[in-house]
């Protein structure tokens, strides 16, 4: 009965999803054509590769969509992406995202800088050790597991 309740609540949230990314991908068609730009199937799928995919960079939008269109150039990713920004549907300054689990092993994953100019570099599980201790020090988390954490640049000079 919970297994059955656990699996329903899972396909409510996919379909939530689903008929989310839809309706993003309609605006965004939308602002296209108000901007006069044509709609091809190579605009339609890069756009389709954005919205479904946790991509960090063109770079990666560039290497998921050559897998589905082996054609497709790198200056269109980017002009796509650089189209996107003008219209306002992405922002570049978002799109770049710090994963990472427990057990990775990447050293590095994380360098943060000081006022005094001193820099800490993290290790990805020292990262996540960080975070995870710090989300439950501060009450936002009980038992929950950090997935990802998307790091927002400061817009502002002061920091």
């Amino acid at each position: 009965m919970v297994q059955d309740l656990n699996n329903q609540v899972k396909r409510n949230i996919e379909s939530a999803n689903y008929h989310r990314t839809r309706m993003q991908r309609e605006i965004v068609l939308q602002k296209l054509k108000e901007r006069g730009c044509r709609i091809t199937k190579q605009r339609q799928m890069l756009l389709d590769v954005i919205l479904q995919e946790e991509c960090a960079s063109c770079k990666e939008i560039y290497y998921k969509a050559i897998v589905l269109d082996a054609g497709i150039g790198s200056a269109t990713v980017y002009r796509m992406v650089n189209l996107l920004e003008e219209i306002g549907a992405i922002s570049r300054k978002n799109m770049y995202r710090i994963s990472c689990c427990m057990d990775c092993a990447k050293e590095n994953a994380c360098v943060i800088e000081l006022d005094d100019n001193s820099v800490c570099q993290l290790s990805a599980q020292n990262w996540y050790k960080v975070i995870t201790e710090g989300l439950k020090a501060c009450g936002y988390v009980d038992r929950q597991k950090v997935t990802s954490v998307t790091v927002e640049p400061c817009a502002n000079e002061c920091c």
